[in-house]
């Protein structure tokens, strides 16, 4: 599994004009399942999310989590996280999960997330999503 994980005070995700999800503060989760990922993964990768120290306390040190505020998720699956650009200019994705696999592991993640106490919206799979968000900091981890 990878992840691109961005800080945002809000995010709207929308798909042919119609609004999908919206958060207010909390994370932006670009997610990719990759071959050989399993269900145990989920469940270490969610956990790893929502107890990730990238808020700012009182003194301004990013000590909390996303828990800690009480936070939201937009996860959004985005299977060209396992690009390999090793040769030419056209990436490949041999990497990534076959898309009924990485489906059922991406909405799995979602479950163990709103399982931890943190309201995750998803995207649509596979789908041509438009996302706006408003970036906080900015804070970008890739995972």
């Amino acid at each position: 599994m990878k992840a691109v994980i961005q800080r945002v005070n809000n995010a709207v995700l929308s798909v042919d004009g119609q609004l999908i999800s919206r958060i207010g503060k909390g994370l932006v989760v670009y997610f990719c399942v990759e071959k050989g990922d399993s269900e145990n993964d989920c469940t270490v990768f969610a956990n790893k999310i929502t107890k990730l120290r990238i808020f700012e306390d009182t003194n301004g040190k990013m000590n909390l989590s996303v828990s800690d505020i009480g936070g939201e998720i937009l996860f959004v699956s985005q299977f060209t996280l396992a690009a390999d650009l090793t040769k030419g200019n056209r990436p490949s994705f041999f990497n990534a999960e076959e898309p009924l696999r990485a489906d059922a592991l991406y909405r799995k993640t979602a479950d163990v997330l709103n399982s931890l106490g943190v309201p995750t919206k998803l995207g649509v799979f596979g789908a041509d999503m438009i996302i706006e968000q408003s970036n906080q900091g900015p804070v970008t981890i890739i995972w």
